[in-house]
């Protein structure tokens, strides 16, 4: 879960004056970067949530390669006569990156005595990573079975890579998808703007033309509210479209990138402000 800090509350700070600006300097004078501004300070916002998101998926990935090199250690620390223990305690000064105060700690706890597989439970705990702590809910059920404990370290090490190129398989084939969603999207934000800008204003004056047309026959009987429809602003309407499209495009490409929705937030993130964007400061001109 992400945290609030201070630097969320500064960004949040950012964009609210900009949003002011925009309501009480641009709003009254009819600028067309009002819609534009208050767009970028949406994404001002929320930026720091959305780097937060992608650090997380970043280290969850290096917890998950560090994690292969930490059970390969521990194994071959086994196979050469070592109790687990003590493998433990001697590969743990060795530099795991993001792992590495996870390990650290396991070392300390094992140290001053506390039971393997309470040790190993808060460990993978620690991490948050699913992966982790599905392999060590097998290595502790390994140990309290009174297994070969390296045979199933060389299990899971081998379970995990192949986890690892499983994933990475998944990425190189997609990738291909995760562009065509891009351009699908872009390209929707094009058929937009053409509507908003070329289409409909024909459309409203071809409409605007008959109506008078029609209205100039029935004067004393019709009044002008009567003939003419309401407005309807089809520019809110196509700026909706875009956000939706864009929440969801990122979302699938998130889910079939990652295997998660979550890490489709920052695609979706970007996709809608690129699309807001991309359409307002369109129609402003």
């Amino acid at each position: 879960m992400i945290k609030f800090k201070l630097r969320h509350a500064i960004t949040i700070f950012i964009a609210l004056f900009i949003m002011v600006f925009a309501v009480y300097v641009l709003l009254p004078n009819e600028s067309r970067w009002f819609k534009p501004l208050l767009g970028l300070a949406f994404f001002i916002a929320v930026s720091q949530f959305w780097v937060d998101v992608m650090r997380d998926n970043k280290k969850n990935k290096e917890l998950e390669e560090k994690f292969l090199e930490f059970v390969r250690a521990v194994s071959d620390g086994v196979k050469s006569g070592i109790p687990i223990p003590k493998a433990i305690i001697e590969i743990g000064g060795a530099d795991y990156g993001a792992l590495s105060p996870h390990v650290k700690k396991l070392m300390h706890q094992i140290e001053w005595g506390m039971p393997l597989r309470e040790a190993f439970s808060r460990f993978a705990a620690g991490t948050k990573n699913k992966l982790i702590k599905r392999s060590m809910a097998i290595v502790v059920e390994a140990e309290q079975s009174g297994g070969h404990i390296d045979k199933v370290l060389s299990s899971v090490t081998d379970s995990v890579l192949q986890i690892k190129k499983i994933k990475e398989e998944r990425r190189a084939t997609i990738f291909s998808q995760i562009i065509q969603g891009y351009f699908i999207f872009i390209m929707f934000i094009a058929i937009m703007i053409v509507l908003q800008i070329y289409l409909l204003p024909q459309l409203m004056d071809v409409s605007g033309s008959v109506l008078v047309g029609v209205s100039s026959g029935y004067t004393s009987e019709l009044d002008d509210t009567s003939v003419y429809p309401s407005a309807i602003d089809f520019s809110f309407i196509f700026v909706f479209l875009i956000l939706i499209q864009g929440f969801f495009t990122g979302l699938m490409v998130g889910k079939f990138s990652e295997g998660s929705l979550k890490y489709g937030l920052k695609h979706s993130l970007l996709l809608m402000l690129i699309g807001y964007m991309a359409f307002t400061i369109a129609a402003g001109f």
